[in-house]
């Protein structure tokens, strides 16, 4: 019996029929490949044009990001295979860089947020191996430091506490961040010879709030008085009011962590609204700040970003442009501002390695992939350990240059 039989007298479950019929769809109508038929695999921006020229939602609606940065990237690769070179070279190509560098990795070693079911605000605490010699050292580092880090959670918080999230990154059901941040720097701090050589980054996300009388999710801000608020009990179910913080406060708690730990770089420390704080905390110069769902790599608010001094780094997520054109595109953007970059993976990625060669081609400085666990992160650490491999004695690990090597 064919597949269009099974179809015809729906023997298929009803998941599986759907699926197939979205395939045969797809096959009966793909405009994606016939607008790219007979193109040359070399002309990156040529055939990302075809595609976005499909697409002319904002949103990339009617193609969808996923579907077009799919083709892009599979361009992308084939246009490296017919130059016979590397990806990341090809990449590098692209971006017109002659040099190439090996990233510094923002390993992931606590989740909390929306990515794991504790209590913890922070969506991840990152450690930055920024002083080791080379890539090979800084998976090291980093790789040490998590499992020495599991042991001291073991210990301190029962094995329940082991649990990982979305990233990879440990899951202690604590809401105290002080706590937890102490327990990261003691990790570190036993980390000997490799003490010196780690740094923290925090990545905040605070994406459910409440209104206070009718306790229903409004929006990323609660309305207190006619001033909005930043809610750190949007994962508890009973709400004392004790934790909700204003703009204001928030610059307040950052300073503070700044000054007690080796904390340089903060990701999304605010709303992507809320442009007034982001710019009062960046302008202090105490760490990094690194800027996702404030810029989403739109050309538009990185160009505002800019010119408000609203973040001084930014976080790269392929999928939110939707081709390989536009992220290079947003890397120059930056560059040319004189910013960091942080070329990042999405949680719960394929195990696609594709951001590692972008990191090195682009010459970013920074990657997060997520911890050292986990397939689909495990698979851009170790193309990267292959890339410097190739690269031998004239590899360049961004290292302590980790925040200018993308200028």
């Amino acid at each position: 019996m064919s597949v269009q039989e099974y179809l015809e007298k729906h023997l298929l479950p009803r998941k599986i029929e759907e699926a197939v019929n979205a395939a045969v769809r797809a096959k009966a109508a793909d405009p994606v490949s016939e607008a790219l038929v007979g193109m040359d695999p070399q002309q990156q921006a040529q055939i990302d044009q075809a595609i976005m020229d499909l697409d002319k939602a904002h949103h990339r609606t009617e193609v969808g990001a996923n579907a077009m940065l799919a083709v892009s990237i599979a361009a992308c690769k084939a246009g490296a295979a017919e130059k016979e070179v590397p990806l990341y070279k090809h990449i590098a190509d692209l971006v017109g860089k002659s040099a190439t560098t090996l990233p510094v990795p923002a390993i992931t070693v606590i989740n909390g947020g929306t990515h794991a079911g504790n209590n913890l605000p922070i969506q991840e605490i990152m450690i930055l191996p920024i002083g080791a010699k080379n890539f090979e050292e800084a998976m090291q580092m980093g790789s040490e430091t998590y499992h020495h880090l599991k042991d001291i959670i073991w210990e301190k918080y029962g094995s329940d506490s082991c649990n990982i999230g979305d990233d990879g990154g440990f899951a202690p059901n604590i809401s105290r961040q002080g706590q937890l941040k102490h327990t990261i720097v003691i990790s570190i701090s036993n980390q000997a010879p490799f003490d010196q050589s780690l740094a923290i980054l925090l990545l905040f996300y605070f994406l459910e709030v409440y209104d206070l009388e009718t306790w229903k999710t409004m929006s990323f801000f609660i309305q207190v008085r006619n001033r909005k608020k930043y809610d750190l009990e949007f994962k508890s179910a009973k709400k004392s009011g004790q934790n909700f913080k204003t703009g204001d406060d928030m610059i307040e708690i950052y300073s503070q962590l700044c000054s007690e730990y080796p904390l340089v770089s903060i990701e999304q420390p605010f709303d992507k609204d809320d442009w007034e704080h982001s710019k009062k905390f960046t302008t202090l110069e105490l760490c990094q700040v690194v800027g996702d769902d404030l810029l989403m790599s739109d050309p538009e608010r990185i160009k505002r970003a800019v010119n408000e001094y609203t973040c001084d780094a930014l976080t790269l997520k392929a999928s939110q442009v939707g081709t390989v054109t536009e992220a290079i595109e947003a890397v120059k953007q930056a560059k040319d501002a004189h910013w960091g970059v942080m070329v990042s993976h999405r949680s719960g990625d394929t195990d696609d390695s594709f951001i590692a060669d972008l990191a090195v081609g682009a010459a970013a400085g920074q990657i997060k992939a997520g911890a050292p666990c986990r397939g689909e992160c495990l698979t851009k650490y170790n193309q990267l350990l292959r890339i410097e491999e190739e690269f031998g004695s004239e590899g360049v690990y961004a290292g302590e240059n980790w925040r200018t090597t993308a200028s």
